[in-house]
């Protein structure tokens, strides 16, 4: 079982999203405080960022957010966590998140969200990264996605092996669970990253 202490959840920012993606945030943030496992995310003010950390925080946990300088100029950043990281770019706070963290859980969210969770699998596919990667699949929102990532398998895009970069749950409380069952990764596997 791995010793999880602090892990980098990807999610939305967007307000207008039916209430079910909200209360799994919140379920999972909650998970995280009881368990005191630090949650670890980018800082935003509002969505299921602001959700999943305010939910967190209520019970009993540490939340760290990483953010932008210039997010902050614009008034986005959560006041309220236990610690805020200031950086220069986009490319810093992915880096930061990921160096803070025992393990990544994504919730669904846009362009930012599926970007984050698509680097943070290449970073593990050339073992740049070697924790849990667990996809929180609310609602069959990535239904889609990893029907693409099968088909790039499928196709010879990736390897089969590349399949086990990520784990994919339907509760926060799977997800949790997957981070704990989940075996590590060494750097050994970048012998796998070229087809």
């Amino acid at each position: 079982m791995n010793q999880i202490n602090s892990v980098c959840v990807y999610s939305a920012s967007s307000t207008r999203i039916d209430p079910i993606y909200f209360e799994a945030a919140e379920s999972l943030g909650r998970l995280l405080g009881e368990q005191q496992i630090r949650l670890i995310n980018g800082a935003g003010s509002i969505g299921l960022m602001r959700a999943v950390a305010d939910a967190a925080l209520a019970a009993g946990g540490a939340v760290t957010g990483v953010i932008p300088h210039f997010m902050v100029e614009q008034g986005w950043h959560h006041t309220g966590l236990t610690e805020l990281i200031e950086v220069e770019s986009m490319h810093e706070r992915k880096q930061k998140m990921a160096d803070l963290s025992n393990g990544v859980i994504a919730l669904p969210g846009g362009c930012g969200t599926l970007e984050e969770l698509l680097e943070v699998i290449t970073w593990k596919q050339l073992g740049l990264y070697l924790y849990p990667v667990v996809i929180l699949n609310t609602n069959g929102f990535f239904d889609p996605l990893l029907e693409m990532l099968e088909r790039a398998i499928d196709q010879s895009f990736m390897r089969r092996q590349h399949g086990d970069i990520w784990k994919v749950a339907k509760t926060p409380e799977e997800a949790v669970d997957l981070l704990y069952r989940t075996s590590l990764w060494d750097v050994s596997i970048r012998k796998f990253a070229a087809l």
